[in-house]
């Protein structure tokens, strides 16, 4: 009996959650939201740092970009060239992003977190839902600075991305290839 794929429909689920997972809970999806998130906007960095299959990678940024999630914008005419930049809507991923990461970081890591999420204003380390526990406030994906975390000890790769995390950066600060 041969194996079949499975579909990213929910049919029959009425459910606000199966509707989200029918968007962003394919393989590799939120990865390429976080990567975002970090600043990455071109196709080679996204490719690069995340070793996905370009195939698939230009499946998931189209699809993002047609529910609203990532905006492509052309930055090269010749040969022409695109980037993707989160849109409100995308930004509005940043808090279950970040949970997922705060609960695999408690649950699923024996090396501690590779990232951590930082208060620009104070310096602070966010809490779970992105509140300051030293100002007690909100703190929105733009007045993030991540930083590397513990669990980045004895990391050797050598993509852009890689390099321009291991050092504090703000959140979608553009991290683009030197390649244009």
């Amino acid at each position: 009996m041969g194996s079949m794929a499975l579909g990213k429909n929910y049919d029959g689920q009425d459910c606000a959650l199966a509707s989200a997972l029918e968007v962003i809970g394919e393989r590799w999806t939120l990865l390429v939201i976080r990567d975002a998130m970090y600043g990455v906007r071109r196709f080679g960095d996204f490719q690069a740092h995340l070793d996905i299959p370009k195939a698939v990678l230009s499946q998931r940024l189209s699809a993002l970009v047609a529910a609203g999630i990532l905006e492509r914008r052309r930055y090269q005419e010749s040969p022409p060239r695109d980037e993707y930049v989160l849109t409100s809507v995308g930004r509005e991923l940043w808090l279950p992003v970040l949970a997922l990461a705060q609960w695999g970081e408690r649950h699923l890591s024996d090396r501690g977190a590779r990232r951590q999420f930082h208060h620009l204003a104070c310096g602070s380390r966010l809490g779970r839902g992105a509140v300051c526990p030293a100002c007690r406030t909100d703190v929105p994906l733009d007045e993030v600075e991540v930083r590397p975390g513990p669990g980045l000890r004895g990391d050797t790769r050598q993509d852009q991305v890689s390099l321009a995390l291991r050092t504090p950066r703000r959140m979608l600060a553009p991290i683009t290839d030197k390649m244009g």
